[in-house]
């Protein structure tokens, strides 16, 4: 359900912008490192809002493979702790001694 209304708040402000961009069309001067140009407001606009989408789903996705390598972590540990916890003081295997009294 999360989901779902994120989906929707993001159609809600892409349509948004664009109705905001297309209000805007006259021509702006935007200023480079090395000079400068002529545009329309809207590619500016849009141009703003496509570079600003890229750069924050960027981020998210360093951050998802950052928790799914330290979930894939967490997971090796958590069954070598396993494996140690059926593990006597002297390295025997627990289980072995559990099938001998049966």
């Amino acid at each position: 359900m999360k989901f779902q209304w994120t989906l929707l708040f993001s159609f809600v402000f892409a349509i948004i912008v664009a109705v905001f961009a297309v209000i805007n069309v006259e021509h702006v001067s935007v200023n480079y490192l090395l000079g400068s140009s002529e545009w329309p407001l809207i590619l500016v606009i849009l141009g703003s809002a496509l570079l600003g989408g890229l750069i924050v789903g960027a981020g998210g996705m360093v951050k998802v493979f950052n928790l799914q390598r330290q979930t894939k972590l967490l997971i090796r540990e958590n069954e070598q702790l396993r494996v140690d916890l059926f593990k006597g003081p002297q390295g025997e295997d627990l289980k072995k001694d559990e099938r001998s009294d049966k």
